[in-house]
């Protein structure tokens, strides 16, 4: 049986101490794939941001706010799984400074941002040779184009494109494609049929058969 590290949810960047901003990720997919998994046997570590879903309480569930917080935390735990599925979708940019206490209303506010750093893109540099990484990818159009430069950038062994009629909902599309660019599946349904699917194709491209077993 395998040990899987899940990235859930959004995180927050935030501009003061009251404002932050973040995205519409709920966390409903990693809950489905952690529910699958757990289904089969398998040892689930969920590492979340902020959301409102419940995760299966057989998970061990970590808590994080920020993207560093949840890359830390990953970071942490990586020696111990087997394979990472980075279903989050956590801020791509933060304030360059965070302001104390709360900003003045004023007629407009510019924010100056920095990137912050990728998340499944470091988890991937610093895995063993044996460790496997899934990467999702929401892209508004459907085009793969910038999905496939991800899983080239990021070195990971499967990349999970989806659109945004994914956020906030039960039901998801997805298309799969391999570190060779080749699609490798695609299927639709209910975020828990979708999770299902999912880990058996993970199982089967990943070497790690008995994730669909």
């Amino acid at each position: 049986m395998a040990h899987i590290l899940i990235t859930a949810g959004p995180t927050r960047a935030y501009i003061d101490d009251v404002r932050f901003l973040t995205n519409a990720s709920s966390g409903r997919m990693a809950a489905a794939l952690a529910t699958a998994a757990i289904a089969k046997g398998h040892t689930v570590s969920i590492v979340s941001g902020p959301v409102s879903v419940r995760y299966p309480t057989e998970a061990r569930v970590t808590s994080v706010v920020t993207t560093g917080d949840m890359l830390k935390k990953s970071l942490t735990l990586l020696p111990r799984v087997d394979g990472v599925i980075a279903t989050a979708a956590p801020c791509d940019f933060e304030p360059k400074q965070r302001e104390k206490g709360k900003l003045p209303r004023q007629r407009g506010l510019v924010l100056d941002l920095k990137p912050t750093r990728d998340i499944i893109a470091t988890l991937a540099r610093q895995a063993r040779p044996s460790q496997w990484m899934v990467a999702f990818a929401l892209e508004p159009d459907g085009d793969p184009a910038r999905a496939l430069k991800k899983i080239t950038a990021k070195k990971c062994d499967l990349i999970v494109l989806n659109d945004l009629t994914a956020l906030d909902t039960t039901t998801t599309a997805v298309t799969v494609y391999d570190h060779a660019h080749q699609r490798v599946g695609q299927q639709a349904g209910t975020k828990t049929a979708v999770a299902r699917w999912l880990l058996k194709l993970i199982g089967a491209h990943s070497g790690k058969g008995e994730l669909s077993s």
